[in-house]
């Protein structure tokens, strides 16, 4: 996030940063970090896996339904949002 106040001028967006040694902040990075360490232990050597490898483990998460999207998948809600002219709401 090196170009951070760049992309808040270009966008409009805001863009906060979580302190230092408090992954109470980060929960939905954390539990990503958690999923993935299913598939790749810690330490694991990612070179070891092809692209291939990965996008599998990529697709396996991105429709993995989600409690907190109301039992949808992320991949599901992005798909219904791109060619929606009134997007759906995620709550």
């Amino acid at each position: 996030m090196a170009r951070h106040l760049k992309i808040t001028q270009a966008t409009g967006t805001r863009i906060c940063f979580c302190d230092s040694a408090s992954p109470w902040q980060r929960g939905s990075n954390e539990n990503t970090n958690g999923l993935l360490r299913q598939c790749f232990p810690k330490s694991t050597d990612l070179s070891i896996h092809t692209a291939r490898d990965l996008a599998r483990v990529e697709n396996e998460l991105n429709r993995r339904p989600s409690i907190t999207l109301g039992d949808r998948a992320p991949a599901d809600l992005f798909e219904a949002l791109l060619p929606s002219e009134n997007p759906l709401s995620l709550r």
